[in-house]
């Protein structure tokens, strides 16, 4: 609606049988929507601490670092179309000790 503005982050595939393939995530920082605000500041919070990069001065101090997204395909509303989704994410080291999917809301610092 060109009231608010978001982050884009673009993740890639780094191995498996998707590899390069792109997934997006767009996290509304500044919206009408606090509850739309509150998601993406959680999610932020969770890539930052998955990637390590605690307190990032700019998003692209997140660029290159390896994470783990649980991706799921979605029914999209508009189109009836299949689309990827990501529902959570985990950090390298975490993912080598539990290689468990990632649920939405379960990584350390919340999904919600």
């Amino acid at each position: 609606k060109g009231n608010g503005h978001y982050l884009e982050c673009v993740f890639q595939v780094l191995d498996g049988p998707h590899k390069g393939r792109l997934v997006w995530e767009r996290l509304n920082l500044d919206n009408p929507s606090a509850e739309a605000v509150n998601i993406a500041k959680a999610t932020l919070s969770t890539i930052c601490h998955v990637a390590g990069v605690l307190t990032p001065r700019d998003s692209s101090e997140l660029h290159n670092r390896p994470i783990v997204a649980s991706v799921k395909l979605q029914k999209r509303d508009d189109t009836g179309g299949m689309s990827n989704e990501i529902k959570g994410y985990k950090s390298l080291s975490a993912a080598a000790a539990d290689p468990a999917p990632v649920a939405a809301g379960s990584a350390p610092w919340g999904n919600n």
